[in-house]
């Protein structure tokens, strides 16, 4: 019987889209591989695969035979660097490496005759084994492609330098394979750019943890670590592990997974993910999940596959890259078929730039979800981008979305006597075994008040009505109308409920005692950010909710947004299925689990809790913390990462356009023509760059 394993498989040598398709091409082409995703970002290729028919080694020889290669081993991993120091650096190295060559080559080499200078003292067969022997690399790289039927980003400028040396010009073919060596430099900058922000998040993860076995503490590497492992973190650690704290009390920097910049508390029973940082105390953690199981672990997965999920202007690239080429050779035919000047059709080959045309899209989607992740905003895809980019509908979940999902006491109202402190000392001391949420609420209302609760006896909980105690020798009732002899509302509970609040009705020995009010908190962020949503194209806002007509309207009104109560997680589905069908592009916006369905056929769901795997899987973009100024944030994200692939694709056309024209007319020599073609890699590298660093909204 057959049987499927995925592995994933280090890949060097790629520099763009195009690689990856030729990577991908021939370990397809293996007898038992059944799938396979080649991702530059991580530098990998996931593969399903049948290991009775298909084998390491196998896969080696269809990467080596494509022109590239397996490693034995993964290199160190860099750490992050501040901002972007190291990376300009680079990039301003390179443009001034191009340029200066440009100049010396171009200006002093053919203006002034330098270059035919040269060919007076060195034979031409000698310039000629300089140039094979200079491009040996790369034209061996050409024919192993052209044995495989494929066309790469040099095999047009490898004609050029070919057809340079046929008419006699030695000195051009060598400036040739110079630039193609430079431009060789300039798309691993390239593909260094756009993998940076996801080797940067790859860094943060811990490599070791140190385990306490028989009450002796032991360092070993992470992979070793086991389910139930107890992990001793001191200050200033990494905490390498998903777990619960055992032991101890600490401070932890939790940005590094949700974004978040404020240290949370951490004591016995809370929940710490890997990669958070202990600021202050000592922990121990009982390990709950560890490496890729872990909610870091998942992120940089989410990171690494997103270019999957490409966008349509991406796709539109990828296509245009492969029918570009013949294009290009179609172009430089009939150039020497109506001029009869093979150093302008050399020229037109030699121009043309079709990795730059590749990389335009996914350069700029990567570092834009690379980034974002770091900040806590999980994006599945470049696909998912563009869409955001042009949405109009903006639909709300409202408990644990627009509020915090924890009420609190609003209101205390006396009746018969009894004062507001005994009331909420009774409500608060019958329902203190309750696990309700305004039970909750009315237990931290009483120790806000430094109220002290009292013993409860003879405790029954009255399955969705409420409960009922001995308190201080008296029985005590805590909850709806019904639960009361009489049936009459009083008018306070009246304007209570008018507000949106939840009433709670509290007797004492069956006589109505008072009357409490709860209601959930909106988050503070929340106007604000809406207004920002709506100056970013956002035409309507709506609240869908299950809650009943008051809250609904009393949350609504508020906000100043329309809404619809009383909806069962179908209806929100078919509310979203309206405004979809009226042509408009829906986000909704939710907790990823009562609203997964939701989330899913949205044109852009947005799960606002995370560390669950229904949130992550359900929604398209994933928040690590719950903070809406994100949503503002991505929204402005998606348009400035389209802006950016607009203005890359406009460039490399434009650019593209009017050298092949110059190229073709005679008006652009070969040499020059080889210099400019890896000008447009930085172009793009250096547009692309800006979205590593993400602004604040």
């Amino acid at each position: 019987m057959n049987q499927t394993q995925t592995i994933e498989v280090p890949i060097a040598g790629m520099d763009c889209t195009e690689c990856t398709q030729h990577v991908q091409h021939a370990i397809s082409g293996l007898s038992g591989v059944q799938k396979v995703d080649v991702f530059l970002s991580s530098e990998k290729a996931i593969i399903q695969l049948d290991p009775s028919l298909v084998k390491m080694v196998d896969i080696r020889k269809a990467v080596s035979g494509a022109g590239y290669s397996v490693p034995t081993q993964n290199g160190e991993i860099e750490a992050p660097n501040a901002a972007l120091g190291e990376f300009s650096r680079k990039l301003f190295t390179a443009l001034g490496l191009a340029f200066g060559a440009i100049i010396l080559l171009v200006v002093a080499g053919e203006w002034l005759g330098l270059l035919d200078n040269l060919t007076q003292f060195i034979p031409f067969p000698i310039g000629v084994m300089l140039v094979l022997i200079g491009g040996a690399p790369i034209f061996l790289n050409v024919v192993r492609a052209t044995l495989k039927r494929q066309v790469i980003s040099h095999t047009l400028m490898s004609i050029g330098a070919f057809a340079a040396l046929f008419v006699g010009e030695w000195t051009t073919a060598m400036v040739v394979v110079f630039f193609m060596h430079i431009g060789n430099y300039t798309e691993r900058l390239t593909a260094e750019g756009a993998r940076k922000a996801v080797k940067d998040l790859t860094a943060m993860a811990p490599q070791t943890a140190r385990i306490e076995i028989n009450n002796t503490e032991k360092e070993i590497p992470i992979t070793e670590v086991q389910i139930n492992d107890i992990v001793v973190v001191r200050p200033g650690e990494k905490i390498p592990v998903d777990g619960e704290v055992v032991a101890g009390q600490g401070a932890v920097d939790q940005s590094s997974v949700t974004g978040e910049s404020m240290p949370t508390e951490a004591g016995i029973g809370s929940h710490v993910n890997a990669a958070t940082i202990l600021k202050q105390g000592t922990l121990k953690v009982r390990t709950q999940a560890v490496g890729a199981e872990s909610t870091f672990g998942r992120v940089i997965k989410m990171v690494e596959e997103a270019e999957a999920h490409r966008a349509n202007v991406q796709q539109f690239a990828d296509t245009f890259s492969t029918y570009y080429l013949p294009v290009v050779m179609g172009i430089a035919a009939l150039t020497f078929l109506f001029s009869r000047n093979p150093l302008a059709t050399a020229a037109v080959l030699l121009v043309a730039c079709s990795c730059t045309i590749a990389l335009a899209t996914p350069i700029a989607m990567l570092a834009t979800i690379g980034a974002n992740a770091k900040r806590g905003v999980l994006i599945k895809g470049g696909k998912y981008l563009e869409t955001l980019a042009r949405a109009d509908v903006l639909l709300i979940d409202k408990t644990g979305t627009l509020t915090l999902g924890k009420p609190i006491v609003t209101d205390i109202i006396s009746l018969n006597g009894m004062d507001e402190v005994t009331l909420l000392s009774y409500a608060a001391s019958a329902d203190r075994y309750s696990e309700h949420p305004l039970a909750d609420a009315l237990r931290r209302s009483a120790q806000e008040r430094g109220l002290q609760l009292l013993e409860a006896t003879s405790f029954e909980s009255l399955a969705g009505m409420g409960v009922r105690a001995n308190v201080n020798g008296v029985t005590i009732t805590v909850g709806k109308q019904s639960l009361l002899k009489d049936s009459v509302l009083p008018s306070q509970a009246q304007a209570l409920e008018a507000q949106g609040k939840t009433v709670l009705f509290v007797s004492k020995d069956g006589v109505l005692a008072g009357l409490i009010a709860a209601s959930d908190t909106l988050r503070n962020e929340v106007p604000e950010a809406l207004q920002k949503a709506r100056q970013l194209g956002i035409k309507k806002i709506e609240l869908l909710t299950g809650d009943n007509e008051q809250v609904a309207s009393s949350v609504g009104n508020a906000l100043g947004i329309a809404y619809r109560a009383g909806l069962l997680p179908e209806d929100k589905i078919r509310i979203v299925r309206e405004y979809q069908s009226q042509g408009h592009t829906v986000v909704m916006v939710g907790d990823g689990i009562n609203d997964a369905p939701a989330l899913a056929q949205a044109n852009i769901g947005i799960a606002m809790k995370a560390g669950t795997d229904i949130a992550i899987e359900a929604a398209h973009i994933t928040l690590m913390h719950e903070d809406w100024n994100l949503i503002p944030h991505v929204l402005a994200t998606a348009q400035r990462t389209m802006r950016v692939v607009k203005g890359n694709l406009g460039f490399t056309a434009a650019y593209n356009l009017i050298g092949l024209t110059l190229a073709a007319f005679g008006f652009l020599p070969p040499m020059l023509a080889a210099a400019l073609q890896s000008i447009p890699d930085l172009g793009i590298l250096g547009n692309s760059a800006r979205l590593l660093r993400q602004k604040r909204n």
